[in-house]
């Protein structure tokens, strides 16, 4: 069973996020009161999986975070962010965290970012073994709305970078994750033309729609179109959507104070924070994401 270690000093948001986790049924749910307390436990049972608060005494999240990436890489760590947390969020992304929800998103967005963040934490370690054969390779996929072939992509992805060590195991998961929000995106708002502000409002509405949408003429035709180049130095990844696009200088600092603890911003601010370059083209149906060779990749 998958091994989730909730941290908080904070006995009711641990309960808040063990009894939401405890939803999803195939979960075991442990508790950490702080980030010193869930070094220890980690140290005698290694999680899959660690959710964080990120101010705590004694071992503060941010300093969670960077001793998980120093001593348990393949362990990816999900924050759960406060008020005024912004800084510390941004910075603990940088530093090793593979994603963020929102507390006051925790009811709708916590089962979800877990179940993503999972999808592409599991490797494949006889595949890795070949793919770090691998020297060079482009390829280009053009999908249907369909999330399990965009998951099953970027697992795919996920290898082809870790094999030609552009990335180490704790990268490999945050270069997952910002492809997942990307071609996600593509699919979602670009070719479904879902809006971001309907998930805002009421979650379930905005999943519904995608559903109805995704069998359904003139969005059910559409495609999304990912083209890879990846060396021992860069990979380049160049998603595609037929949606009408949208204006690029528009989009919000998802930085900022108040966005971020918008579902809308998350996204961008994961794929900003996780690749080397971000770029829109002029129509806004089209993002390229660089990721760089790592300066020490494991």
């Amino acid at each position: 069973m998958t091994r989730v270690l909730i941290v908080d000093d904070s006995l009711t948001d641990r309960r808040l996020a063990g009894g939401l986790v405890a939803r999803a049924g195939e979960l075991d749910v442990h508790f950490a009161v702080d980030g010193r307390d869930a070094l220890e436990q980690i140290e005698l049972h290694l999680p899959d999986l660690v959710v964080t608060d990120l101010n705590m005494p004694m071992l503060d999240g941010l300093a969670l975070v960077k001793a998980i990436r120093e001593q348990y890489p393949m362990v990816p760590v999900i924050l759960m962010t406060g008020n005024g947390s912004d800084a510390i969020a941004v910075e603990a992304l940088r530093t090793g965290a593979a994603s963020y929800v929102p507390k006051i998103r925790l009811a709708d967005d916590l089962l979800t970012t877990i179940e993503q963040v999972l999808s592409v934490a599991h490797a494949d370690r006889g595949r890795a073994r070949l793919m770090r054969r691998l020297t060079r390779q482009q390829v280009e996929f053009e999908l249907e709305n369909d999330v399990e072939l965009i998951m099953s992509l970027v697992q795919f992805l996920q290898d082809a970078c870790r094999g030609m060590t552009l990335c180490d195991d704790a990268d490999r998961v945050r270069l997952g994750v910002a492809l997942q929000e990307a071609i996600i995106n593509a699919c979602f708002h670009g070719n479904l033309e879902v809006s971001s502000s309907l998930r805002e409002a009421d979650h379930r509405a905005y999943y519904d729609l995608a559903k109805e949408r995704a069998a359904m003429l003139p969005y059910s035709d559409r495609r999304i179109t990912v083209s890879v180049s990846i060396s021992s130095l860069e990979a380049v990844f160049v998603i595609r959507d037929e949606g009408p696009g949208f204006d690029p200088h528009s989009l919000p600092d998802p930085r900022a104070p108040q966005n971020l603890e918008k579902s809308s911003g998350r996204g961008l601010l994961l794929m900003q924070t996780f690749m080397d370059e971000v770029r829109f083209n002029e129509r806004g149906n089209e993002v390229t994401l660089v990721k760089r060779r790592s300066a020490s990749p494991r």
